[in-house]
């Protein structure tokens, strides 16, 4: 059986730890059944500008699941992308702009993915940035290597 919105009480409201979500446990009005909602802050419309001039509505579970594919199971949990997608989300969105450059969001992972894993930010910027050469998988190695001595 579905139950409205309407037709339960709140039980208990949990802020996600990032403050994007609440998380609120609901109990029908009879008290038979429980079950969870989730309310996820409504963002403004945001266009990306494709490499080719194309413009299309920004797509957040589009840009998980490119994350996903391109940086394979580097991750302990999707949790951890998860948690890197919204923090590239809170970044292209406090930029102000209605539109804004495919470009920027996936310079923005990879400042995310060379923060906290490596091996997922060259696999990354090997899709990103289009390799077709050992040459150039070599001078973003030499680049980590050089940005990870410097700390």
């Amino acid at each position: 059986m579905s139950y409205k919105i309407g037709d339960s009480k709140v039980i208990e409201s949990r802020e996600s730890p990032d403050g994007t979500m609440i998380r609120r446990r609901r109990e029908s009005l009879d008290g038979k059944h429980r079950f969870t909602t989730y309310e996820r802050i409504e963002r403004p419309t945001l266009v990306v500008i494709k490499r080719n001039g194309n413009h299309e509505l920004f797509d957040r579970d589009k840009l998980l699941s490119s994350t996903k594919k391109s940086v394979g199971k580097f991750f302990s949990s999707e949790l951890e992308i998860e948690d890197i997608i919204t923090r590239v989300e809170d970044v292209i969105y406090s930029l102000g702009d209605a539109e804004i450059k495919s470009r920027t969001i996936g310079e923005e992972v990879l400042k995310e993915l060379a923060r906290v894993n490596e091996v997922a930010y060259v696999r990354f910027a090997s899709v990103f940035h289009e390799f077709k050469s050992l040459n150039e998988f070599e001078k973003i190695l030499a680049e980590c290597r050089e940005n990870k001595n410097r700390k």
